[in-house]
C-alpha cells in the first residue's frame, strides 16, 4: 500500500472520524503525487458525501467554469487535487452547513501535501481555507482578501465560494468577474502547462 492509500485508511479509521465510519461515510477528497493544482475549500456538502464525488453540485459546475477546466481535468487527481478543510459532510446548522472541524486540516493536510511535490498553484475557496493558508497575509474580511488576490500570486489565489447563493456578493463586487476570474484562468493554465513554474513547499 502506498503512502497516500495508507493515509486514507488512517483517516477513515481515526477515532475522531468514528461517527462518520458508523454512518458509512467515506472521506471525500482526491489527490495524487502528480497533482499540479490544489483546490482547498470548506467541506463536502450532503450531495458530495452521498455521491462520493467532491464538488458534485451547482457550485462545482461554476467553479470549473471559473477555472476554465473541463470535468475530466477537474476530476483527474494527476491534474487537480481536491482537498477540503474537512473530508466529511459536517451536517446542517442554523444557517447552511456547519463549518469544518478546526482540528481536521492541521492534522491531515501537512502529511498529504508533502506527498504532492509537483503542486504549482493553490486555489483557496472561502474564509476557512484562506485564514488557515494565508495566515498573517489574510485581510480583514473575505472580500478584501479576494480583492487583494495579486498579493498572493503566483502560487496562491483566494476565491469566494462559487455557491449560487453568493449571487448578491458577486453583483456587489463586479471586479471579481472582470479581474479575478481572468487571473484565475491564467494561473490555472500556467500551472497546467509543461513550462517550469513555482513549486510549492509545505515542509
Amino acid at each position: 500500500m502506498d503512502e497516500l492509500a495508507e493515509l486514507q485508511n488512517e483517516i477513515r479509521n481515526h477515532p475522531s472520524n468514528a461517527w462518520a465510519l458508523e454512518r458509512g461515510y467515506e472521506p471525500i477528497y482526491s489527490v495524487s503525487p502528480r497533482s499540479r493544482i490544489a483546490v482547498i475549500g470548506q467541506a463536502p456538502g450532503r450531495q458530495a458525501q452521498e455521491s462520493q464525488i467532491p464538488w458534485n453540485d451547482l457550485s462545482g459546475t461554476k467553479l470549473r467554469k471559473w477555472m476554465g477546466v473541463t470535468d475530466a481535468q477537474f476530476y483527474d487527481p494527476d491534474t487537480i487535487a481536491l482537498l477540503p478543510m474537512d473530508f466529511y459532510y459536517p451536517g446542517k446548522g442554523t444557517h447552511g452547513d456547519l463549518p469544518p472541524r478546526p482540528e481536521f486540516a492541521p492534522l491531515w493536510h501537512p502529511r498529504i501535501l508533502k506527498l504532492m511535490p509537483g503542486l504549482r498553484l493553490t486555489v483557496l475557496i472561502g474564509t476557512y481555507a484562506q485564514k488557515h493558508y494565508l495566515g498573517a497575509g489574510d485581510k480583514k474580511n473575505l472580500t478584501e482578501t479576494v480583492r487583494a488576490y495579486r498579493d498572493y500570486a503566483p502560487d496562491r489565489i483566494p476565491l469566494v465560494h462559487p455557491s449560487p447563493l453568493n449571487f448578491r456578493w458577486q453583483a456587489k463586487n463586479p471586479w471579481f468577474e472582470t479581474d479575478v476570474i481572468p487571473a484565475l484562468r491564467s494561473s490555472v493554465a500556467d500551472a497546467l502547462s509543461e513550462a517550469p513554474g513555482p513549486l510549492l513547499s509545505y515542509s
